[in-house]
């Protein structure tokens, strides 16, 4: 979004503030400190925030330091659950510079931008195919398009914004959920690859997919279960695992005869600090534990790519050590078929471009709030980086 102000006096101090409100109500705002050129204008381009929730030339600094406002719970993240309407986002100019949270000065201008998650002609098909639940994403035009399933974490429900975004940059999507929506387990005690293979195969047949294959994106646990299906379901060629294990966690996985046991959570390891924010980050089971190893995903088997995303200061587990014993077991068995994106300072849920950062969220299954890690300005870096990285790998093994 480009953000401009004209008609300010040479040199005027000014706070920018942006203000957005999720679907439950819940309001958003950021803001920073400019001063106006000597034409009295400013460009968000190219002029620099002296202070306020960011520094330095960022363009969409406003959009990614969303956070909740003074009078709303905290650790609230803002996603939206509807890709069909836009988010509004009201952008004002104060008098003054302000501090965050202070009452700002008086507005002297104001415009609303709407940010949308589906271009025109975008289509979104609601599944239930066989077992398999979702909605698929498909892009405006005839196809046929590179088919990609799109999965997030142990939150659960349909989270359908990164299929939206990424039909809208040509990929055929299926958001798929794993548990917790319409008829699917409650919990997720036990998964069934199956399941999963039957979406990669409903996705493979559509008349709109390019084949021969398709590919899997996932977040946290859902990058987990993309390292699983690359490896054990030839109809997935490649995989895109963004702050993923590379064993099997929580829930049992199931394929035929085969198990491969979920490392465990130790809430003994848990660490609360005084505002009541629990940091996870040494309760997972050790996945080099030769105790654990029957719980490895044996990825050295998958004929597909990699794409391995991590933040450095994920605290929400140990994704750079995961990463690493990914790739050092598929050396171990003569494979280059990987590509590593590392990113200092950024922290667990890696998410399309100017999805505001949240350090802190609250946990959706255990209710309390938890420490993602990250600082804000190398995690929006990574976000925007990432996101285009991620079509370039999907477009180079899909077509």
């Amino acid at each position: 979004v480009e953000t401009r102000v004209a008609g300010l006096s040479p040199g005027q101090p000014v706070t920018l503030r942006a203000v957005a409100a999720d679907d439950r109500g819940c309001l958003f705002q950021s803001c920073a400190h400019y001063r106006a050129d000597s034409r009295g204008e400013l460009h968000l381009g190219t002029d620099a925030s002296h202070g306020g929730d960011y520094t330095g030339v960022e363009p969409m600094g406003l959009f990614w330091s969303l956070a909740p406002a003074g009078m709303e719970k905290p650790y609230q993240r803002l996603v939206p659950r509807s890709t069909g309407a836009p988010m509004k986002v009201e952008v004002l100019v104060h008098q003054g510079h302000s501090q965050p949270g202070a009452l700002p000065g008086p507005v002297v201008a104001k415009a609303e931008v709407q940010r949308l998650f589906t271009a025109p002609g975008v289509r979104r098909i609601r599944l239930k195919e066989g077992v398999v639940r979702g909605s698929l994403f498909l892009p405006p035009g005839d196809g046929p398009f590179p088919g990609v399933i799109d999965m997030y974490g142990d939150e659960g429900g349909l989270i359908e914004f990164r299929s939206s975004l990424l039909a809208t940059h040509g990929f055929a999507a299926l958001s798929l959920p794993y548990f917790d929506f319409e008829d699917l387990p409650k919990v997720m005690k036990e998964l069934k690859l199956e399941y999963f293979e039957e979406a990669a195969r409903f996705l493979q047949r559509h008349p709109k997919v390019k084949g021969p294959g398709v590919g899997v994106i996932g977040t946290g646990k859902g990058a987990e279960l993309a390292l699983s299906m690359i490896t054990f379901l030839p109809e997935v060629v490649a995989a895109v695992s963004i702050s993923g294990c590379s064993s099997n966690t929580v829930a049992d996985l199931h394929y035929g005869e085969m198990t491969l046991p979920g490392l465990r959570f130790d809430m003994n390891k848990v660490n609360v600090s005084d505002m009541g924010v629990f940091d996870i980050f040494e309760a997972l089971d050790d996945p080099m534990n030769p105790a654990n190893s029957p719980c490895v995903i044996p990825i050295e088997k998958a004929e597909g790519h990699f794409l391995l995303v991590v933040g450095e200061d994920d605290r929400m587990w140990k994704s750079s050590l995961y990463a690493e014993l990914a790739i050092g077991r598929l050396r171990q068995h003569g494979k280059e078929n990987f590509e590593l994106l590392s990113y200092p300072g950024a922290g667990h849920r890696i998410d399309p471009p100017s999805t505001p950062f949240c350090q802190v969220a609250i946990d959706r299954v255990l209710g309390v709030p938890v420490l993602g890690g990250g600082e804000s300005k190398a995690h929006a870096y990574a976000q925007e980086h990432s996101w285009g990285k991620i079509q370039e790998f999907l477009h180079l093994h899909l077509g």
